[in-house]
């Protein structure tokens, strides 16, 4: 056992010194500088924790095998080099009533149901389903894109607690208990916006549901739930937890980014903060200002274009498809515009960026340790950043990372190893849980 401990640290010396670069990144030129961030781009897997989808977008006659419209698709992976999508069971919330979780189970067998088709009818020779960190490394080097999959809200699981086993039977390795308000299981972080709350954190079914998380090998995701919620359950959780889809409460004071208080107790967990690339969360009133000189920019090109903007009542009278096509349109137009409406205003109100992006980063590096941050977008759920607004665009993520000296073993910490070290850590603890029942 000494003999090969000893030949794999000889090993991993002689990688890193073969990986090292011979100059500092200062002293690169621009050329040396791209071809250095890019071999790291290609050695590391690159993952992302949240990717939104609509199952319209997974039938025979449209499906991800197609450059869509939307910020994932296999040829943006496969273009900007994102190795492995997450993509997500969502369900909205209606009432807390049976009628609304059947629906909501509907929903979400639908969905479960349309990333398999993609992965084992559609696309079985571009992309595979992985369930465990040795599932994403074998898939990778198969010269494959890896699907994975999260749930944004347990509230199509009902009252049947059972439901928990079978969507983790489904492929489900992340789940969330609450999203945009409080469900039977967690209060909302949106109760913030009025102080009121259904449970004071967490229900007796949501640390019921913990237990079951814990039990069948699903990572408990802190990303909507309240902060008394995400408090009690990191106290009650055997795993490590995630927060799939959040930034630094203190860069940016929204009630979905993590404070200080939390990202203190998910370093004790051992979990990890999937930093998100959400205009509004990463910097709000940057954004806000470069929306607003955006908007003024793009009514003048849609009047001159005869392309009509709905406004925010209009949007909210709309059916789900409805808004996910009229979405689909103007980004479109948008994207049709994109460097007119840049020129306008970008010099005097510049856009959310990478750079912004990743200072959420380095804030959370320093404050919890690199081992327990990671990356994720929301693409096509509202996320992205200017230089990260679609998977085809990845690979500046990476270069930035580089310009501010992070090392390609740090780098590949914060793409993919922390996370599927916690996703490691909850699939062994859940196979100590069920040999102890």
């Amino acid at each position: 056992m000494k003999l090969r401990l000893n030949f794999l640290l000889i090993l991993a010396l002689i990688i890193s010194a073969c990986s090292a670069p011979e100059k500092s990144v200062e002293e690169m030129t621009e050329a040396e500088l791209m071809e250095y961030a890019q071999g790291i781009h290609d050695r590391v897997i690159t993952l992302d924790t949240h990717c939104d989808i609509r199952t319209s977008n997974f039938t025979e006659e449209v499906n991800y095998t197609q450059r869509l419209s939307t910020q994932v698709n296999l040829p943006k992976m496969e273009e900007g080099g994102l190795d492995v999508a997450w993509f997500i069971v969502y369900t909205g919330q209606s009432g807390l009533d049976e009628d609304g979780y059947a629906r909501a189970y509907e929903n979400a067998d639908d969905k479960f149901k349309a990333i398999h088709r993609l992965c084992e009818e559609i696309a079985p020779d571009r992309i595979g389903l992985a369930l465990t960190s040795n599932d994403v490394r074998r898939i990778a080097a198969e010269g494959k894109k890896v699907a994975m999959i999260g749930i944004e809200n347990a509230y199509p699981v009902g009252t049947d607690i059972s439901r928990v086993k079978e969507f983790a039977e489904r492929g489900a390795r992340y789940m969330s208990l609450s999203h945009n308000g409080h469900s039977q299981f967690s209060d909302s972080n949106t109760g913030e916006r009025d102080s009121v709350w259904l449970h004071n954190g967490l229900s007796d079914l949501g640390r019921e549901a913990i237990a079951e998380m814990n039990k069948w090998g699903i990572m408990i995701d802190l990303s909507h739930p309240s902060k008394e919620a995400n408090m009690e359950t990191m106290k009650l959780s055997k795993a490590p937890v995630i927060a799939s889809h959040s930034s630094a409460r203190a860069m940016n004071n929204v009630s979905r980014n993590l404070d200080d208080e939390q990202l203190m107790m998910l370093k004790e967990n051992g979990g990890v903060v999937q930093t998100v690339a959400f205009r509004s969360y990463v910097d709000s009133e940057k954004n806000r200002v470069h929306r607003e000189k955006s908007n003024e920019v793009m009514a003048e090109i849609a009047e001159r274009e005869g392309f009509e903007i709905k406004p925010g009542g209009m949007f909210r009278a709309m059916t789900g498809d409805q808004r996910s096509k009229y979405r689909e349109e103007y980004n479109a137009f948008q994207e049709k515009h994109k460097a007119e409406i840049a020129e306008k205003i970008d010099a005097i109100a510049p856009p959310v960026d990478v750079a912004d992006f990743v200072d959420h980063i380095d804030y959370l590096v320093e404050k919890i340790g690199i081992e327990h941050v990671g990356i994720s977008s929301d693409f096509d759920g509202g996320g992205g950043v200017d230089g990260w607004n679609d998977a085809s665009e990845t690979f500046n993520v990476t270069m930035e990372l580089v310009k501010r000296g992070y090392t390609e073993e740090q780098i590949d910490m914060i793409w993919s190893g922390n996370l599927l070290r916690v996703l490691d850590e909850v699939q062994e603890i859940a196979k100590q849980i069920q040999a102890e029942d």
